[in-house]
């Protein structure tokens, strides 16, 4: 049920997503003829006032498709109800809507638990160990997922992004020498010591970290409370993406080796289901604004790589050759479905249920 759970929080995600762009076209007049969910063969279509709906085998993500892009269509090259007709700012919205509609799902989701369920109370101390790379140093000194990380050479972390930050700030100042750790797992104290990485001249552990958030809910006490949570819990999430996203272009090489594959994605959304509904929550805001932050990347078949072609576009004066768009699209595609496969071997390898059948 768990599993059942994050697929659902992760196709409702992408349906959100894809609404954003149908909705931004349909308002202004502008013709759409597709809306799938997933890639691939369609399991299921149906087509209504010309528009063919359609759910996908593969739910990898999802598109809203446009006649100027389909040989077959009945409908004039100068038709001003085409995207491509359309002045940039209007396709700027269309492009753009479906980052915006991730976004406020991501804060509306945190606004209705605040509002139905209750507000998260404050952090317990230390912080909480999300996931451990293989053969790196937090793995060989035997950290563990799941480990609630209080103290570092006797100083006492704190709680929430202060917990946070004093941890890291103290692995990146300590590469090559030895750390006392002391933590919890399953509410027996752990002692270990840890020996980070160099990697430039910065210490690294090999581990993806997290405040340790207290998952049980209080009475909101006002309207003002709800909305005051809601902005500083998204406020931190987009923090944190942006922040990981930027390490990708600063470290790629240490950075890489955190990217998690569809596989770990729902296996993480189970864990998180696991602590009821308010994990199921933060899980939907963490990946809604992951989303709408990989999205807005300037990379080919990402909404954010078809921004950048406008802007050029807008620059020039003039469309950009279809030839160029053709190829720029054609070669993300090769990457996007390399970069999904290659994750989900991964990511499927390193399942637990995997390592036990591999290890009998």
């Amino acid at each position: 049920m768990n599993v059942l759970s994050s697929l659902a929080v992760l196709g409702l995600l992408v349906l959100f997503h894809e609404s954003g762009h149908f909705l931004a076209a349909k308002s202004q007049g502008i013709l759409v003829n597709g809306f799938s969910i997933g890639f691939g063969p369609a399991i299921f279509k149906r087509k209504f006032k010309g528009v063919t709906y359609a759910l996908r085998v593969l739910p990898l993500g999802g598109f809203v498709s446009f006649p100027d892009d389909d040989q077959e269509t009945e409908i004039a090259e100068d038709d001003p109800n085409l995207l491509k007709n359309r002045p940039i700012l209007q396709r700027a919205i269309v492009i753009s809507a479906g980052v915006i509609a991730n976004l406020l799902l991501a804060w509306l989701v945190l606004v209705g638990q605040g509002s139905f369920a209750g507000l998260p109370n404050q952090p317990d101390p230390g912080v909480l160990v999300v996931s451990v790379q293989e053969e790196q140093a937090a793995a060989k000194a035997g950290l563990n997922t799941g480990d609630k990380v209080i103290r570092i050479d006797g100083i006492e972390l704190g709680r929430g992004q202060e917990a946070l930050q004093a941890f890291v700030e103290i692995i990146k100042n300590t590469p090559d020498k030895s750390i006392d750790i002391e933590s919890f797992r399953d509410g027996e104290k752990i002692l270990l010591n840890i020996k980070p990485s160099n990697v430039e001249g910065t210490g690294r552990i090999g581990a993806q970290l997290q405040p340790n958030i207290n998952l049980s809910l209080r009475p909101a006490k006002n309207l003002g409370e709800i909305f005051s949570n809601a902005n500083s819990q998204f406020l931190d999430l987009f923090n944190q993406t942006v922040t990981g996203y930027k390490g990708l272009i600063t470290d790629f090489g240490s950075t890489a080796k955190q990217l998690s594959g569809p596989v770990k994605i729902v296996e993480i959304g189970a864990q998180l289901s696991e602590q009821g509904g308010s994990g199921l929550v933060l899980f939907a805001a963490l990946v809604s604004i992951n989303l709408a932050v990989l999205n807005s990347l300037p990379l080919p078949l990402l909404d954010g790589g078809q921004l950048a072609l406008l802007l050029i576009e807008g620059v020039r004066g003039q469309p950009i050759p279809p030839k160029l768009q053709i190829a720029f699209m054609q070669s993300g595609l090769l990457l996007i479905i390399g970069l999904s496969l290659v994750l989900i071997i991964r990511d499927t390898a390193q399942l637990s249920l995997v390592q036990q059948l591999i290890s009998r």
